[in-house]
């Protein structure tokens, strides 16, 4: 039994515990099963990619938002 999430993709939040403590994004994507939120430019690691045909020819790396703790994130009211 999966509980009710008060945020949303799309409400912009703010992050009151970990690294990026203080700063505020919109969310990106809701992770339910996880209890987890994907707010853009927070927690952002940088990742190795391989090589493929379509979308990175050379590979490399890439900047990626991970997944923070959604009772680490508050909803900001007033939008």
């Amino acid at each position: 039994m999966a509980i009710k999430l008060k945020i949303k993709k799309g409400d912009t939040v703010k992050i009151i515990a970990g690294d990026d403590k203080g700063k505020t994004g919109e969310v990106l994507r809701v992770l339910p099963s996880k209890n987890k939120v994907i707010v853009k430019d927070c927690k952002v690691a940088k990742k190795t990619v391989k090589p493929d045909q379509e979308k990175n020819p050379e590979g490399g790396f890439i900047n990626k938002e991970m997944p923070i703790d959604i009772s680490n994130v508050a909803k900001v009211e007033g939008e």
